[in-house]
Protein backbone atom coordinates (compact mmCIF):
# COMPACT_ATOMS: atom_id res chain seq x y z
CA UNK A 1 0.00 0.00 0.00
CA UNK A 2 0.98 3.34 -1.00
CA UNK A 3 -0.02 6.69 0.40
CA UNK A 4 0.81 10.03 -0.38
CA UNK A 5 0.04 12.91 1.74
CA UNK A 6 0.03 16.41 0.94
CA UNK A 7 -0.12 19.50 3.55
CA UNK A 8 2.22 22.35 4.88
CA UNK A 9 2.17 26.15 5.34
CA UNK A 10 1.27 25.77 9.14
CA UNK A 11 1.88 23.14 12.17
CA UNK A 12 -2.22 22.98 11.48
CA UNK A 13 -2.09 21.66 8.64
CA UNK A 14 1.52 19.91 9.26
CA UNK A 15 0.48 17.98 12.64
CA UNK A 16 -2.94 16.13 11.24
CA UNK A 17 -0.79 14.93 8.40
CA UNK A 18 1.43 13.53 10.44
CA UNK A 19 -0.85 12.27 13.10
CA UNK A 20 -2.85 10.31 10.42
CA UNK A 21 0.50 9.06 8.93
CA UNK A 22 1.82 7.95 12.25
CA UNK A 23 -1.42 5.70 12.71
CA UNK A 24 -1.52 4.44 8.94
CA UNK A 25 2.32 3.07 10.01
CA UNK A 26 1.02 1.59 13.33
CA UNK A 27 -2.07 -0.28 11.55
CA UNK A 28 0.39 -1.11 8.03
CA UNK A 29 3.84 -0.97 9.07
CA UNK A 30 4.88 -2.35 5.65
CA UNK A 31 2.96 0.99 3.95
CA UNK A 32 5.06 3.56 1.77
CA UNK A 33 4.15 6.79 3.12
CA UNK A 34 5.53 10.02 1.01
CA UNK A 35 4.83 13.78 2.00
CA UNK A 36 5.35 15.99 -0.43
CA UNK A 37 5.82 19.80 1.06
CA UNK A 38 6.15 23.31 0.12
CA UNK A 39 10.02 23.91 -0.56
CA UNK A 40 11.25 26.47 2.52
CA UNK A 41 8.72 25.50 4.49
CA UNK A 42 8.23 24.34 7.99
CA UNK A 43 7.21 20.98 6.75
CA UNK A 44 10.99 20.49 5.71
CA UNK A 45 11.66 19.79 9.15
CA UNK A 46 8.76 18.56 10.82
CA UNK A 47 8.28 15.87 8.38
CA UNK A 48 11.45 14.15 8.26
CA UNK A 49 12.03 14.36 12.07
CA UNK A 50 8.92 12.31 12.44
CA UNK A 51 10.69 9.47 10.07
CA UNK A 52 8.97 10.13 6.83
CA UNK A 53 10.15 10.43 3.11
CA UNK A 54 9.22 13.67 1.45
CA UNK A 55 9.53 15.88 -1.93
CA UNK A 56 8.80 19.52 -2.08
CA UNK A 57 7.44 21.63 -4.60
CA UNK A 58 7.29 25.78 -5.23
CA UNK A 59 3.93 26.89 -4.03
CA UNK A 60 2.66 30.02 -2.96
CA UNK A 61 -0.16 31.53 -2.13
CA UNK A 62 -2.45 34.45 -3.30
CA UNK A 63 -2.25 37.80 -1.55
CA UNK A 64 -5.76 40.20 -1.68
CA UNK A 65 -4.07 43.46 -1.57
CA UNK A 66 -3.61 45.88 -4.32
CA UNK A 67 -0.35 47.29 -3.74
CA UNK A 68 2.68 46.68 -6.40
CA UNK A 69 4.46 44.56 -3.99
CA UNK A 70 1.18 42.02 -3.57
CA UNK A 71 0.34 42.09 -7.06
CA UNK A 72 4.33 41.17 -8.50
CA UNK A 73 3.58 38.34 -5.39
CA UNK A 74 0.35 37.11 -7.61
CA UNK A 75 1.89 37.04 -10.80
CA UNK A 76 5.12 34.89 -9.57
CA UNK A 77 2.00 32.78 -7.85
CA UNK A 78 0.19 31.98 -10.62
CA UNK A 79 3.22 31.14 -12.36
CA UNK A 80 3.83 28.58 -9.47
CA UNK A 81 0.44 27.08 -9.82
CA UNK A 82 1.54 25.58 -13.11
CA UNK A 83 4.95 24.68 -12.32
CA UNK A 84 4.25 23.13 -9.38
CA UNK A 85 1.50 20.75 -11.06
CA UNK A 86 4.02 19.74 -13.37
CA UNK A 87 6.17 19.07 -10.31
CA UNK A 88 3.92 17.15 -8.57
CA UNK A 89 2.80 15.02 -11.59
CA UNK A 90 6.14 13.79 -11.82
CA UNK A 91 6.52 12.86 -8.43
CA UNK A 92 3.16 11.32 -7.88
CA UNK A 93 4.14 9.12 -11.56
CA UNK A 94 7.25 7.72 -9.38
CA UNK A 95 5.67 7.02 -5.85
CA UNK A 96 2.79 5.92 -8.00
CA UNK A 97 0.62 5.93 -4.81
CA UNK A 98 -2.69 4.10 -4.24
CA UNK A 99 -4.21 7.25 -2.23
CA UNK A 100 -3.34 10.82 -1.94
CA UNK A 101 -5.04 12.44 1.59
CA UNK A 102 -4.52 15.96 1.50
CA UNK A 103 -4.67 18.28 4.63
CA UNK A 104 -5.22 21.91 3.29
CA UNK A 105 -2.23 24.82 3.01
CA UNK A 106 -1.05 25.74 -0.37
CA UNK A 107 0.71 22.90 -1.35
CA UNK A 108 -2.14 20.37 -0.79
CA UNK A 109 -3.97 21.93 -4.21
CA UNK A 110 -1.97 21.37 -7.09
CA UNK A 111 -1.34 17.93 -5.55
CA UNK A 112 -4.23 16.46 -4.96
CA UNK A 113 -5.96 18.24 -7.87
CA UNK A 114 -3.30 16.26 -10.10
CA UNK A 115 -3.79 13.26 -8.45
CA UNK A 116 -7.11 13.31 -9.02
CA UNK A 117 -6.53 13.78 -12.85
CA UNK A 118 -4.01 10.91 -13.05
CA UNK A 119 -6.99 8.69 -11.60
CA UNK A 120 -6.01 8.61 -8.08
CA UNK A 121 -8.84 8.78 -5.43
CA UNK A 122 -8.24 11.45 -3.11
CA UNK A 123 -9.34 12.05 0.34
CA UNK A 124 -9.11 15.25 2.11
CA UNK A 125 -9.36 16.18 5.82
CA UNK A 126 -10.19 20.09 7.35
CA UNK A 127 -9.50 21.21 10.83
CA UNK A 128 -11.39 24.15 10.95
CA UNK A 129 -15.19 24.90 11.29
CA UNK A 130 -15.02 27.39 8.17
CA UNK A 131 -13.28 25.39 5.64
CA UNK A 132 -9.70 27.06 3.95
CA UNK A 133 -9.76 27.86 0.35
CA UNK A 134 -7.73 24.97 -0.87
CA UNK A 135 -10.11 22.61 0.61
CA UNK A 136 -13.18 24.49 -0.50
CA UNK A 137 -12.20 23.70 -3.99
CA UNK A 138 -10.88 20.54 -3.75
CA UNK A 139 -14.33 19.25 -2.18
CA UNK A 140 -16.25 18.62 -5.35
CA UNK A 141 -14.09 15.98 -6.30
CA UNK A 142 -12.57 13.99 -3.27
CA UNK A 143 -13.76 10.84 -2.63
CA UNK A 144 -14.00 11.95 0.80
CA UNK A 145 -14.06 15.10 2.79
CA UNK A 146 -13.12 14.69 6.15
CA UNK A 147 -14.28 17.40 9.00
CA UNK A 148 -13.28 17.65 12.28
CA UNK A 149 -16.39 19.76 12.86
CA UNK A 150 -19.72 19.21 10.96
CA UNK A 151 -20.11 23.09 10.60
CA UNK A 152 -17.52 22.71 7.71
CA UNK A 153 -20.20 21.24 5.33
CA UNK A 154 -22.19 23.58 4.43
CA UNK A 155 -19.34 25.14 3.30
CA UNK A 156 -17.90 22.83 0.74
CA UNK A 157 -19.57 22.45 -2.70
CA UNK A 158 -22.53 21.08 -3.54
CA UNK A 159 -22.05 16.95 -4.22
CA UNK A 160 -19.20 16.74 -1.82
CA UNK A 161 -18.91 13.36 0.20
CA UNK A 162 -18.59 14.50 3.83
CA UNK A 163 -18.01 12.27 6.61
CA UNK A 164 -17.58 13.45 10.51
CA UNK A 165 -14.39 12.18 11.88
CA UNK A 166 -12.60 14.94 13.65
CA UNK A 167 -8.93 15.77 14.43
CA UNK A 168 -6.72 13.48 15.28
CA UNK A 169 -5.54 13.76 18.82
CA UNK A 170 -2.14 13.14 20.17
CA UNK A 171 -2.21 9.46 22.27
CA UNK A 172 -0.91 11.24 25.45
CA UNK A 173 -3.73 13.62 25.72
CA UNK A 174 -6.23 10.74 26.15
CA UNK A 175 -3.87 8.77 28.88
CA UNK A 176 -3.46 11.61 31.55
CA UNK A 177 -5.72 11.65 34.05
CA UNK A 178 -6.91 14.28 36.60
CA UNK A 179 -5.82 13.71 39.75
CA UNK A 180 -2.59 12.32 38.55
CA UNK A 181 -1.67 15.12 36.81
CA UNK A 182 -2.38 17.08 39.56
CA UNK A 183 0.19 15.90 41.52
CA UNK A 184 2.69 15.64 38.96
CA UNK A 185 2.64 19.55 38.75
CA UNK A 186 2.30 19.78 42.81
CA UNK A 187 -1.33 21.64 42.91
CA UNK A 188 -3.65 21.69 45.29
CA UNK A 189 -7.29 21.81 45.32
CA UNK A 190 -7.74 25.21 44.53
CA UNK A 191 -9.33 26.11 40.98
CA UNK A 192 -6.32 25.90 38.08
CA UNK A 193 -6.28 28.31 35.30
CA UNK A 194 -4.06 27.27 32.26
CA UNK A 195 -3.64 29.95 29.92
CA UNK A 196 -1.15 30.14 26.51
CA UNK A 197 -1.08 32.02 23.40
CA UNK A 198 0.82 30.26 21.23
CA UNK A 199 4.58 28.75 21.01
CA UNK A 200 5.98 32.67 19.57
CA UNK A 201 3.52 34.41 22.04
CA UNK A 202 0.98 36.92 21.53
CA UNK A 203 1.49 39.93 23.02
CA UNK A 204 -1.97 41.15 23.64
CA UNK A 205 -2.77 37.74 24.83
CA UNK A 206 -0.08 38.04 27.34
CA UNK A 207 -1.04 41.11 28.39
CA UNK A 208 -4.36 40.66 29.29
CA UNK A 209 -3.27 37.82 30.98
CA UNK A 210 -0.57 39.71 33.21
CA UNK A 211 -3.81 42.20 34.02
CA UNK A 212 -6.07 39.12 35.40
CA UNK A 213 -3.21 38.10 36.95
CA UNK A 214 -3.77 40.66 39.46
CA UNK A 215 -6.59 39.73 39.71
CA UNK A 216 -6.60 36.05 40.76
CA UNK A 217 -3.09 36.04 42.14
CA UNK A 218 -3.77 38.37 44.98
CA UNK A 219 -5.62 36.29 48.16
CA UNK A 220 -4.42 32.78 46.47
CA UNK A 221 -7.77 31.82 45.32
CA UNK A 222 -6.82 30.53 42.04
CA UNK A 223 -3.71 28.98 40.72
CA UNK A 224 -2.19 29.41 37.18
CA UNK A 225 0.10 28.11 34.43
CA UNK A 226 1.55 30.49 31.90
CA UNK A 227 2.94 29.82 28.72
CA UNK A 228 4.02 32.88 27.50
CA UNK A 229 5.97 32.32 23.76
CA UNK A 230 9.49 32.52 22.59
CA UNK A 231 8.73 36.60 21.85
CA UNK A 232 7.46 37.56 25.16
CA UNK A 233 9.80 36.96 27.20
CA UNK A 234 9.75 40.62 28.97
CA UNK A 235 6.21 39.19 30.62
CA UNK A 236 8.06 38.30 34.09
CA UNK A 237 9.12 41.83 34.49
CA UNK A 238 5.93 43.13 33.17
CA UNK A 239 4.17 40.98 35.84
CA UNK A 240 6.78 42.41 38.61
CA UNK A 241 5.58 45.78 37.55
CA UNK A 242 2.79 44.82 38.58
CA UNK A 243 3.33 43.89 41.74
CA UNK A 244 3.56 40.02 40.93
CA UNK A 245 7.10 38.11 41.43
CA UNK A 246 7.14 34.96 39.49
CA UNK A 247 9.93 33.45 41.41
CA UNK A 248 8.24 34.21 44.77
CA UNK A 249 4.05 33.27 43.92
CA UNK A 250 3.89 29.35 44.59
CA UNK A 251 0.49 29.20 42.70
CA UNK A 252 2.08 31.16 39.97
CA UNK A 253 3.49 28.70 36.99
CA UNK A 254 5.04 30.80 34.65
CA UNK A 255 7.26 29.65 31.33
CA UNK A 256 8.06 29.99 28.29
CA UNK A 257 7.03 27.34 26.58
CA UNK A 258 4.28 24.40 27.67
CA UNK A 259 6.40 20.96 27.23
CA UNK A 260 4.50 19.01 28.89
CA UNK A 261 1.10 20.33 27.56
CA UNK A 262 -0.94 16.85 28.32
CA UNK A 263 -0.23 16.74 32.10
CA UNK A 264 -1.45 20.80 32.16
CA UNK A 265 -4.79 20.03 30.35
CA UNK A 266 -5.96 17.39 32.66
CA UNK A 267 -4.89 19.06 35.61
CA UNK A 268 -6.98 22.61 34.36
CA UNK A 269 -10.36 23.96 35.00
CA UNK A 270 -9.98 26.77 32.98
CA UNK A 271 -7.87 26.83 29.60
CA UNK A 272 -7.29 30.68 28.20
CA UNK A 273 -5.95 30.26 24.70
CA UNK A 274 -6.54 30.83 21.18
CA UNK A 275 -9.13 29.19 18.95
CA UNK A 276 -6.76 26.92 16.93
CA UNK A 277 -8.07 23.34 15.37
CA UNK A 278 -6.20 21.32 16.97
CA UNK A 279 -6.01 22.72 20.39
CA UNK A 280 -9.73 23.40 20.00
CA UNK A 281 -10.18 18.98 19.59
CA UNK A 282 -7.98 18.49 22.87
CA UNK A 283 -9.93 20.72 24.78
CA UNK A 284 -13.17 18.93 23.99
CA UNK A 285 -11.04 15.37 24.26
CA UNK A 286 -9.96 16.42 27.69
CA UNK A 287 -13.58 17.91 28.90
CA UNK A 288 -12.30 21.40 29.89
CA UNK A 289 -14.28 24.94 29.69
CA UNK A 290 -12.75 27.59 28.00
CA UNK A 291 -12.23 30.77 27.26
CA UNK A 292 -10.94 31.29 23.41
CA UNK A 293 -9.42 34.49 21.79
CA UNK A 294 -9.67 34.09 18.21
CA UNK A 295 -6.40 34.98 16.15
CA UNK A 296 -7.49 37.79 14.20
CA UNK A 297 -4.36 37.33 11.55
CA UNK A 298 -5.67 33.73 10.36
CA UNK A 299 -7.36 33.51 7.06
CA UNK A 300 -10.89 33.79 6.52
CA UNK A 301 -10.92 34.59 10.25
CA UNK A 302 -11.34 30.74 10.63
CA UNK A 303 -10.49 30.92 14.73
CA UNK A 304 -13.67 32.83 14.76
CA UNK A 305 -15.41 30.20 13.86
CA UNK A 306 -13.51 27.47 15.20
CA UNK A 307 -14.53 29.10 18.73
CA UNK A 308 -18.14 30.05 17.40
CA UNK A 309 -18.72 26.07 17.18
CA UNK A 310 -17.87 25.31 21.12
CA UNK A 311 -20.29 28.58 22.30
CA UNK A 312 -23.02 28.26 20.08
CA UNK A 313 -22.83 24.50 22.14
CA UNK A 314 -22.65 26.59 25.47
CA UNK A 315 -19.26 25.03 26.22
CA UNK A 316 -17.17 28.14 25.88
CA UNK A 317 -16.81 32.03 26.43
CA UNK A 318 -15.15 34.19 23.63
CA UNK A 319 -13.50 37.04 23.70
CA UNK A 320 -12.54 38.89 20.23
CA UNK A 321 -9.05 40.28 20.32
CA UNK A 322 -10.57 43.98 19.50
CA UNK A 323 -12.19 43.43 23.23
CA UNK A 324 -9.68 42.13 25.04
CA UNK A 325 -8.20 43.12 28.31
CA UNK A 326 -7.49 41.63 31.53
CA UNK A 327 -10.76 43.15 33.18
CA UNK A 328 -12.59 41.57 30.51
CA UNK A 329 -10.97 38.34 31.24
CA UNK A 330 -11.55 38.60 34.54
CA UNK A 331 -15.65 39.17 34.21
CA UNK A 332 -15.46 35.97 32.37
CA UNK A 333 -13.39 34.06 34.81
CA UNK A 334 -15.57 35.19 37.61
CA UNK A 335 -18.93 34.85 35.22
CA UNK A 336 -17.47 31.00 34.65
CA UNK A 337 -16.86 29.82 38.29
CA UNK A 338 -20.18 31.59 40.20
CA UNK A 339 -22.27 29.45 37.56
CA UNK A 340 -24.10 26.68 38.47
CA UNK A 341 -21.27 23.78 37.99
CA UNK A 342 -18.73 26.47 37.54
CA UNK A 343 -15.93 25.81 34.65
CA UNK A 344 -16.78 21.73 34.56
CA UNK A 345 -20.31 22.43 33.22
CA UNK A 346 -18.45 24.25 30.21
CA UNK A 347 -16.21 21.15 30.38
CA UNK A 348 -18.94 18.62 30.48
CA UNK A 349 -20.58 20.18 27.06
CA UNK A 350 -16.62 20.58 25.29
CA UNK A 351 -16.67 16.82 25.84
CA UNK A 352 -19.79 15.95 24.16
CA UNK A 353 -18.44 17.79 20.97
CA UNK A 354 -15.09 15.43 21.10
CA UNK A 355 -14.59 12.57 18.86
CA UNK A 356 -11.66 10.78 20.63
CA UNK A 357 -11.43 8.00 18.03
CA UNK A 358 -10.96 10.26 14.93
CA UNK A 359 -7.56 8.36 14.34
CA UNK A 360 -9.34 5.01 13.59
CA UNK A 361 -12.43 7.06 12.14
CA UNK A 362 -9.66 8.36 9.38
CA UNK A 363 -8.28 5.20 8.86
CA UNK A 364 -11.57 3.41 8.41
CA UNK A 365 -12.54 6.19 5.51
CA UNK A 366 -8.89 5.70 3.51
CA UNK A 367 -9.76 1.68 3.48
CA UNK A 368 -13.24 2.19 2.35
CA UNK A 369 -11.90 4.87 -0.45
CA UNK A 370 -9.46 2.03 -1.46
CA UNK A 371 -11.64 -0.15 -1.71
CA UNK A 372 -13.96 1.12 -3.81
CA UNK A 373 -11.41 1.71 -6.17
CA UNK A 374 -10.09 -2.05 -6.48
CA UNK A 375 -14.06 -2.94 -6.70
Amino acid sequence: MRVLFAGGGTAGHINPALAIAGYLREKQPDAEILFIGNRGGMEEKLVPKAGFAMKTIVISGFQRKMTPKAIAHNVKTLTRVVTSSHQARRIIREFAPDLCVGTGGYVSGPVVRTAMKLGIPAVIHEQNAYPGVTNKMLSADAARVMMAVSDAEKYMKPGARCVLTGNPIRPEILREERAAARKKLGVDDRPLILSFGGSLGARKVNEAVAELMTHTIPGGKFQHIHGYGQYSRWMPDLLREKGIDPDKTPQLDLREYIHDMPVCLAAADLVISRAGAMTLSEIQATGKGSILIPSPNVAENHQFHNAMALVNRGAAEIVEEKDLTGDVLWEKVQKIFAAPGGAAALGENAAKMAIRDANERIYRVMMEVLQEKRA
